[in-house]
């Protein structure tokens, strides 16, 4: 198999990132199916917008296409797999969505055991188009990943290799995710607590001096633990602040426990970074 000659690619299903991805593999030439039995309007509306072409059944979609791509929530990627395993399937299917390693290593146990190569995927950005790109993280044997990297080559959607072993990709997913999502909602209850005592317009202020690189400052991180026996009471009254407005304090409450993990850290600044993300998975 070889990504330079055009190819037939289903996508399973055509959501909003599903079918940013379908219109990258058109853009380079490939005919992309989407299954429409089961789906609603909402996606018929995507996937005429996206130009997919429309098959009746998944059995048909599967006979026709060279890979299929599982684009879809994280609680149904798992039944969308074992729908391939029970019919069967000769070409690639790529798992991209948004689940555990472990997840992935039980979906890609039941897609294998019926004869279906498998390959972990994982998209990190928002959905492709002319002013977004994102990228497609891909791991599983060299032959598949290069076959589907082909298929994205010059679109949008930048193909990354991450070796052979299933579930890196999805390893990948979840270390950005975890930042990602989480830092969403710990400013919507920052935002919330900062409204509850009329300081909103302070917090902004606040917020635009702050670095926007926190993710990739891991040389910092031993700064921080250096100060977790400080910082880790502050986020019990964190915690408590919270609770007396109303508002969730688990969030809170997990941080401090994590800084716990750094209370004999004191002022240790010179610890390396390897050092601290150590005592992590101490218990």
């Amino acid at each position: 198999m070889t990504g330079a000659k055009p190819s037939t690619v289903g996508v399973l299903h055509p959501g909003a990132m599903g079918a940013a991805v379908a219109v990258q593999l058109s853009s380079r030439g490939h005919t992309v199916l989407w299954c429409s039995q089961g789906r609603s309007e909402q996606s018929r509306d995507r996937a005429v917008r996206a130009g997919l072409h429309e098959v009746g059944a998944l059995p048909e979609l599967l006979a026709r296409c060279d890979a299929v791509l599982s684009v879809c929530p994280p609680a149904t990627a798992f039944d969308v797999a074992q729908s391939v395993a029970e019919i069967g399937y000769d070409g690639v299917y790529v798992d991209a969505n948004a689940i555990a390693p472990e997840t992935v290593g039980g979906l890609a146990a039941v897609l294998t055991g019926a004869g279906i190569t498998v390959v972990d995927g994982a998209i990190i950005g928002p959905p492709p188009d002319a002013a977004h790109t994102a990228r497609l993280y891909l791991a599983g044997a060299t032959e598949h990943v290069g076959f589907l990297a082909g298929l994205f080559a010059g679109s949008r959607l930048e193909p990354v290799g991450l070796g052979e072993a299933i579930g890196r990709a999805s390893a990948l997913k979840m270390a950005f995710a975890s930042f990602q999502k989480a830092s969403r909602v710990l400013a919507a209850v920052a935002h919330s607590l900062a409204d509850e005592h009329d300081v909103t317009d302070a917090l902004l202020g606040e917020a635009e001096r702050m670095s926007g690189r926190i993710l990739a400052e891991r040389d910092y991180l031993p700064s921080v633990a250096a100060r977790a026996w400080r910082w880790e009471p502050e986020m019990r009254e964190i915690a408590r602040t919270l609770e007396a407005a109303g508002l969730p304090a688990e969030l809170a409450e997990a941080a401090s426990a994590v800084l716990a993990r750094w209370s004999a850290d004191r002022d240790l600044a010179e610890l390396s970074p390897e050092a601290v993300l150590a005592r992590l998975r101490i218990p």
